[in-house]
């Protein structure tokens, strides 16, 4: 466990689900943290210090260590603080989650960005397709309540996206990419981790999301 000298610390903005992500983690481990809030667009001269290459959100302190990028982060939370494991022991398993973690981000998220801001009427349902594609491979692979099994574990924390995020943004853009009657499984999954406790403690609120992208999707 932390102990009272240890800093811990994370710098986020509430309408990333990559910042989430390691608010979730943090809760399930049970390991107290200080939240320092970003301003969208124009980061602190702090976060760029820490984060200079990418300068953006998620970044994350500990004592003197600084780490950035979400799935990094998971996994030093986990590796740093053992209790509540959102890995499986298992170096395969391990393994597999990562894969599919590393297949949300890479496949999910970039095709929902060229779906909601590409102008190109073919080129967006060309990006549904991909993404409708992603979400049944997911629909396949979901053998239990969670991708970790009876527990959420690190597949379904990097889903948060896809849980919470995709509904508000496909009803602010007038888009049907993932709704029960096309993946009742992944959908059933969705309201489970969304309601699990843990979860809903450290998820924006919806009208907060709805508010910011509908300036972030219709902005000329």
């Amino acid at each position: 466990m932390a102990s009272n000298k240890e800093e811990v610390k994370l710098f986020g903005i509430v309408q990333s689900p990559f910042v989430t992500r390691v608010e979730i983690a943090l809760k399930l481990k049970g390991i107290e943290y200080k939240y320092e809030e970003e301003k969208w667009g124009n980061f602190s001269d702090t976060l760029i210090k820490y984060n200079p290459v990418y300068k953006k959100v998620p970044v994350f302190v500990h004592n003197d260590k600084h780490l950035s990028e979400s799935l990094v982060i998971l996994e030093y939370i986990d590796e740093t603080w053992k209790q509540n494991p959102i890995l499986p022991s298992d170096p395969y398993k391990r393994a597999l989650g990562r894969l599919w973690s590393n297949f949300i981000d890479d496949k999910c998220l970039n095709g929902v960005r060229k779906a909601v801001f590409t102008l190109d009427e073919n080129e967006r349902e060309k990006s549904i397709e991909e993404i409708e594609v992603v979400l049944q491979f997911l629909e396949n692979e979901l053998k239990d309540k969670f991708f970790g099994g009876e527990k959420i574990g690190l597949v379904d924390i990097s889903a948060v996206f896809i849980a919470f995020w995709l509904p508000i943004i496909q009803e602010v853009k007038g888009i049907t990419l993932f709704n029960f009657e096309k993946f009742p499984k992944l959908y059933n999954w969705s309201q489970d981790f969304n309601n699990h406790p843990i979860v809903k403690e450290k998820l924006p609120t919806r009208e907060t999301l709805l508010a910011f992208y509908k300036v972030v999707l219709f902005q000329k």
